[in-house]
């Protein structure tokens, strides 16, 4: 069975609410991935399995040279699968051929060996303000 992956692929809202919510638990209210995604994104990547969506990440931009992933989802049944790492591949392909020179990401502790072992990100100094 393939997985595909798709740089700005046609997608449903709630079929990405629902892997979000899979992913970091349910939201107050559904998101219009649609509208957000148009207006604040460079592109994003949609993983698919049997016509079902698995696995999706959102690349927004500076305009410029920066790029940074948001929202790295995958299905609980596939991860640990490699579907994270090729989303986080295809995302950093998009990105490059959109002329960009970095590609950022923030995660949490937990999240470390997959971003700095399995996608190849190098630890870098940041600051962080708690807006809510």
């Amino acid at each position: 069975m393939t997985i595909t992956y798709e740089w700005r692929g046609d997608f449903d809202n709630a079929a990405v609410n629902a892997l979000h919510a899979e992913a970091f638990g349910p939201a107050g209210t559904a998101v219009d991935w649609h509208t957000q995604l148009r207006r604040h994104s460079l592109g994003w990547v949609c993983a698919r399995k049997e016509g079902r969506l698995i696995g999706f990440v959102n690349v927004a931009w500076d305009g410029g040279a920066h790029a940074f992933l948001l929202d790295t989802m995958v299905a609980q049944d596939l991860r640990e699968s490699g579907v994270g790492t090729a989303l986080v591949t295809a995302a950093a392909r998009g990105a490059r051929s959109a002329n960009c020179e970095w590609l950022h990401v923030d995660f949490e502790e937990h999240l470390r060996p997959f971003y700095l072992d399995a996608c190849g990100f190098r630890p870098t100094d940041a600051g962080l303000i708690a807006l809510r």
